[in-house]
């Protein structure tokens, strides 16, 4: 079973689909015959009760009796149905069985074939090219990165010397400028304010004379 399965998956597949078709157009066909049985078992009823009504009773118990035996070939047609159903179903648990197997080699099958395209020692190979490149291009980029000319000859710790002594100068200069006044605070709004006495041109000539001094 299992090597006809794995032998001709295709094959099985077309045959399977085949199979559940005509069990399908069977299914369909014991359906309509069944709703046709159960409407002269209806029609037989009915023809009982009109036979019942004349006082026939020998007729309308013909009629019963051809009403159960129509309801026998509708039993019988469940049963059939039933069969078909429970057929159906394992071929079709079967054709999922076997679309999965196929699916599976059809998996192992590629991946076999892109390990032998793609060899171990390729790959060794190829990372070792990628790293060669790489060091390659850090090497230039040092090159290229690298001071020429008269900049080669500049020596860093003077330099930096350099730089040292232009902050000094720089921090002794903010030291020596004089002393700005700071702002007044604004003042907050109050219901009466109190106005404030002016400074006196002696009081000017202090202020100033302190600010000398605070700057030396």
């Amino acid at each position: 079973m299992f090597t006809r399965l794995f032998g001709k998956p295709k094959e099985e597949t077309t045959s399977t689909l085949a199979t559940l078709n005509k069990l399908n157009e069977t299914l369909e066909m014991l359906e309509l015959k069944e709703s046709v049985l159960l409407k002269k078992a209806s029609g037989e009823v009915e023809r009982a009760k009109d036979f019942s009504k004349v006082k026939n009773k020998r007729a309308a118990i013909q009629c019963l009796k051809r009403k159960r035996l129509y309801e026998q070939q509708v039993e019988q047609l469940g049963n059939f149905q039933l069969r078909i159903h429970d057929q159906m179903i394992m071929l079709e648990g079967a054709k999922a069985t076997t679309d999965t197997v196929e699916a599976l080699r059809i998996g192992a099958a590629a991946m076999k074939a892109m390990q032998k395209a793609t060899n171990i020692d390729d790959v060794d190979k190829t990372m070792d090219e990628i790293n060669e490149q790489t060091d390659n291009m850090k090497q230039i980029q040092d090159a290229l990165s690298a001071p020429i000319g008269s900049a080669a000859d500049f020596d860093e710790d003077e330099l930096e010397a350099e730089l040292d002594d232009l902050e000094s100068l720089e921090l002794e200069d903010q030291l020596l400028q004089p002393v700005r006044p700071l702002p007044e605070a604004k003042q907050s709004a109050r219901p009466t304010p109190i106005p404030q006495k002016k400074q006196t041109a002696h009081e000017d000539d202090e202020l100033a004379a302190i600010q000398a001094e605070m700057a030396l």
